[in-house]
């Protein structure tokens, strides 16, 4: 649900190319040239830049409550993929490219611990954390924290407008509760501020769009 929500959000619109810009412009901040680490992606719908991660030799892992969306991932991306039932969780599914290089879980994200699947290096937060109900950012903040592995890197986007106007999704995510969900654990620093409004977000109610992106690290 709240991946296919996020692909409405982002797909074909100014949003979603600033965000890509934004991702390849501080790309060496993310990676520090680094190779084989393992990624992270919550929530990730049929995010792109999964296959754009493994193809540059990084180990991707993701989680999606859609099957449908998954299964077009890699319809979209062309690559061959297995499935096979996630034990831990009763009606999971985990579905493996051919390559081994991409596994994506089927399943509830607030599920997902008991499957045991290791920690990241790097946690990539595209459209995930704006989509969580306010009420579960804590749960939501506890789990990707314990799957990050010692000097993790975490580049969090979030939206800014009138929370006013708008109730959301997505949900506006002030600064301070960013630090209020990661401050204990992470140092976090603001990388850039991308006016992202649009025609569409009229209808919202709104009349500013900020996008901004964090990069959490290890205190």
């Amino acid at each position: 649900m709240f991946g296919i929500y996020r692909e409405m959000l982002y797909q074909k619109s100014t949003l979603e190319i600033e965000i890509k810009m934004l991702l390849k412009k501080h790309l060496d901040t993310f990676l520090k040239d680094e190779s084989g680490l393992r990624v992270f992606f919550p929530l990730c719908g049929k995010a792109v830049e999964m296959k754009w991660f493994a193809d540059r030799g990084h180990s991707v892992v993701g989680v999606e409550i859609s099957e449908l969306g998954i299964r077009e991932f890699f319809t979209e991306q062309n690559l061959s993929y297995s499935e096979e039932p996630i034990m831990e969780i009763p009606g999971a599914k985990v579905f493996k490219s051919s390559l081994g290089n991409i596994s994506l879980y089927c399943c509830n994200l607030f599920d997902l611990p008991r499957a045991n699947i290791g920690k990241f290096d790097r946690i990539w937060d595209r459209g995930s954390l704006v989509a969580i109900n306010p009420g579960d950012r804590k749960c939501y903040a506890d789990i990707m924290l314990s799957l990050a592995r010692k000097g993790f890197h975490y580049l969090l986007c979030v939206l800014s407008y009138d929370p006013a106007k708008h109730a959301g999704p997505p949900f506006y995510v002030p600064d301070t509760e960013i630090k209020s969900l990661f401050g204990s654990v992470c140092n976090s620093q603001c990388l850039e501020k991308v006016d992202v409004f649009e025609e569409r977000h009229k209808s919202w109610g709104i009349d500013y769009l900020v996008e901004k992106l964090y990069l959490l690290t290890e205190k």
